[in-house]
């Protein structure tokens, strides 16, 4: 009897294995469902905290203390100071 269940599962493998996967699928579904809680506490996005960290630093920045134009400070000595996050950007290479 159990040579002929494999020969037939076998054949019909297709049409057995995918209400089986259904069935496995639907019941890990609502296990996990059960078990785990699904609440997710808000975060700021990306685009919020950069405008946050931005209004930040603007007002904290002193808006009298300018550079003076004769160092040309903004002119970049190589090519590899040209586009520097400002994390990176250190007192030493300007």
């Amino acid at each position: 009897m159990l040579p002929v269940i494999f020969a037939f599962l076998r054949t019909y493998a297709p049409y057995v294995t995918l209400p089986v996967a259904a069935v496995v699928g639907i019941i890990g579904y609502n296990l996990e469902g059960f078990i785990s809680d699904r609440y997710t506490p808000y975060q700021k996005s990306v685009e919020e905290k950069r405008e946050d960290r931005l209004m930040e630093e603007y007002l904290t920045k002193d808006i009298t203390k300018v550079d003076s134009l004769k160092e040309r400070k903004f002119v970049p000595r190589s090519v590899f100071e040209k586009n520097v996050s400002p994390s990176l950007d250190t007192n030493e290479t300007k």
